[in-house]
């Protein structure tokens, strides 16, 4: 199922005490090359959702039902990146979950067709999430870093060895102003965020791998960025980046083309609104194992 809908559709300054932020000069406009992205939901009913977001013109979406009724109805605030691979019986997908306060590493397999899930598991990580308002893994690096924002503006960072324990904690204070963020570089040595405010500025959090965290932000836009609750973004050709910003007070959605990101320098374009209605209370970006040989490299 899933490769048939992507065969047809082929001025508010953040509060970051301390850190630079550099500013660059205006942004010169690129070509767009024809790109996707994976956009996930965890829908009220506890399903999982993949809308494959093409960057045609306008912008298309077609949508597919990964796992049918995973989870209690309601009961999901976040979740991380999901991985997909395909078996002989269907999707297997594994990812992290938080229900209330308490985290858990979830593993399902479905139906290709109707998303029917045939077993599933969910392992309780541990508490202490009800604070929290967004999180993101990287995992080119080795180990997988996890990141936790805090609603006081703390950004975390946990590195995860082979056995799935959480050490090597490091934080770094003063992102209270963010409201969304999503992953636009892996490296092996650094992880970069594109992240909007509430003020409406749109900026890059550059992470190095060192520790303790020392986070590097630059400014991308002054305003207008403000109304987007939710930023999914993948690779979209050798540096750059098409980004799903979600708006859930309108259920609506746009599709932008990022360029390698340069400060005020970074070329954006709006592609336009998506086709397709984005009523979900929590969305999150699809990987497959494809995303290890071609990592997002945005910034």
């Amino acid at each position: 199922m899933l490769s048939r809908i992507i065969g047809l559709t082929v001025g508010a300054v953040l509060a970051v005490s301390g850190l630079p932020v550099t500013t660059m000069a205006a942004p010169r406009v690129t070509t767009v090359v024809a790109c996707r992205v994976s956009v996930g939901s965890v829908t009220a009913g506890g399903s999982n959702m993949m809308r494959a977001m093409v960057s045609s013109s306008p912008p298309s979406a077609g949508s597919e039902v990964m796992g049918s009724d995973l989870y209690p109805d309601g009961q999901v605030r976040l979740s991380g990146p999901m991985n997909y691979r395909f078996n002989a019986g269907g999707y297997e997908i594994t990812g992290d979950v938080v229900l209330g306060d308490v985290m858990y590493s979830g593993y399902y397999v479905s139906d290709h067709d109707t998303g029917d899930v045939a077993s599933s598991s969910l392992t309780r990580v541990g508490p202490g999430w009800s604070n929290f308002v967004a999180f993101d893994e990287s995992t080119l690096s080795g180990p997988t870093n996890t990141y936790g924002l805090r609603a006081d503006g703390v950004l975390f960072r946990w590195t995860l060895d082979g056995h799935g324990v959480w050490k090597s904690k490091t934080s770094y204070p003063g992102f209270a102003a963010v409201k969304s963020m999503a992953l636009i570089s892996q490296t092996r040595t650094y992880d970069t965020f594109l992240a909007n405010t509430r003020g409406g500025a749109l900026y890059t959090i550059h992470i190095p791998a060192t520790s303790p965290m020392k986070p590097v932000v630059k400014l991308v836009r002054r305003s207008t960025w403000q109304v987007f609750d939710a930023l999914v973004a993948q690779r979209c050709g050798p540096s750059g980046t098409l980004v799903a910003a979600i708006d859930k007070d309108t259920r609506t959605g746009y599709l932008y083309s990022v360029g390698h990101g340069n400060g005020l320098a970074t070329a954006i374009q709006n592609l336009g609104k998506v086709d397709a209605p984005l009523d979900d209370p929590v969305y999150f970006d699809w990987t497959n194992d494809n995303d290890t040989i071609t990592p997002p490299f945005g910034e």
